[in-house]
This record gives structure tokens, sequence and C-alpha cells, in this order.
């Protein structure tokens, strides 16, 4: 139910944040904000922790007000950056010494075999795959921050009433931040399966397709904790 309820308020949140920005709506931000905290949320507020609904009433606090505020969509600005940099710092940070890199540690789940237990060649490839995926997600962070910088009448530098050398657009910025971000993510995907195809003709998986089911049935649990650095070391 939780993991329905979170493939539900993914594109919401990515629909309202994109009309929100492009429509200049403070109403609609607030919307994808509260979009976005729910589905931080839910599994907390589902399991009744006092700690989810605390922040719940809290997050409810700063949005009531805010939806009447010029400031309403600043905030959204920050989160394409946010996100983008919290996911590439998984990735990279998986790569140190001791760690299991991320791709490895989804391959081996998906293989039935732990980390070790890959080739030589697997687990070179996950290296680097690891690294690509970090590199990409980290260059993603710097195109958003710039945007966020940018972006007019509510970007970073305007607020602060600082020209900027240059501008786009809320719209423009919309577009790039909520649209284009996951086309790009989306096309590399595409083109390392069509790569992993001729690197590893062999595969648990016969296409795209059922390599997709067999990723969604390694369960909730596994991709809870897929991002846990704490985790990592234990499936060595």
């Amino acid at each position: 139910m939780i993991a329905a309820s979170r493939l539900l308020l993914l594109p919401g949140y990515v629909l309202l944040a994109h009309l929100a920005g492009a429509r200049q709506s403070p109403t609609l931000a607030v919307l994808a904000l509260a979009d976005l905290a729910l589905l931080v949320l839910i599994e907390g507020l589902a399991a009744r922790r006092p700690s989810a609904w605390l922040a719940a009433v809290a997050v409810a606090a700063v949005l009531v007000p805010l939806a009447g505020s010029s400031w309403a969509l600043t905030p959204l600005l920050l989160v394409p950056p946010l996100f983008t940099a919290l996911i590439a710092g998984c990735f990279l940070r998986s790569l140190r010494p001791g760690r299991v890199p991320l791709v490895r540690k989804a391959v081996a789940a998906l293989y039935g075999t732990t980390p070790d237990g890959l080739s030589p060649a697997h687990r070179a490839y996950t290296r680097r795959l690891t690294l690509a995926w970090g590199l990409m997600l980290s260059l993603l962070t710097a195109v958003n921050l710039v945007l966020a910088l940018v972006a007019v009448p509510d970007g970073l530098l305007a607020r602060a009433g600082v020209a900027a050398p240059f501008t786009v657009t809320a719209e423009q910025w919309s577009l790039i931040a909520n649209v284009a971000n996951y086309g790009v993510l989306g096309v590399f995907a595409v083109a390392e399966y069509q790569v992993r195809k001729r690197v590893f003709p062999v595969r648990p998986y016969r296409n795209a397709i059922d390599f997709a089911r067999r990723m969604a049935a390694l369960g909730p649990a596994f991709w809870r904790d897929f991002f846990r650095s704490d985790d990592v070391g234990a499936l060595r």
C-alpha cells in the first residue's frame, strides 16, 4: 500500500511542481511541497510514529502561511538540486574503500548472490556504472543549482537583489528542472541497458520489461534500505 501510494505521489509532485513554476502559482507550489512531504513521511504516518506526525504538523504550520506568500515558489527551486545531490552522494560514497558500489549491490540481488559472488567483469562494470551515475547526478545538481540561482522572478539571486549574468524564466526553469531532468536520466538508463546487452549477452532476464519486473520483485524492504550505507557492508 505504501509503495503504491508513493508511485502515485511522485508523479503527482512532478506535475504540481511543473505547473506551479509554469503558472507562477503559490497555491500549486505549496501543494507540490505538501505532496513531497507526504512522500517522505508516509511510511512513518502509516505506522503512527509520533515523530512522523509531529513532522507533518510542523510542515503544515509552515506551508499554510506560505500559500499566501510571494516566497512560495522559492523553496520549490531548491528541491531538484537537493534531490540530485543526495542521490549522487549515495552513489559516490558507496565507492569508498570497504563499501559495495550501489549498482553492484542491486546486480548481486538480481543475480541471487553476494557482491563478492559476482564475476570480476561484473564487479568492474558495476563499479564504473556506479561512478557514472554519481557523476551524471552531480552534473544535474550543478545545472539545477545554477537554474535556482538565475530564475526570475523567484530565483535566489533575484530574491537577494543581485543581478544574474543571465536569467531563465520560471517556465524555462520548470521545464528543465521538473521535466528534462527525468528525460536525461531516462535516456542515460536506456543507453546503459543497450551497452549492457553487448557486454553481458547472458543475463538472468529476457528483455527490458523482464528486467524492470525482476528489479521491482526485489521488494520494498530491499529498495527501502538500498541507499543506507550502514547496510552496504553487510552484503559482502
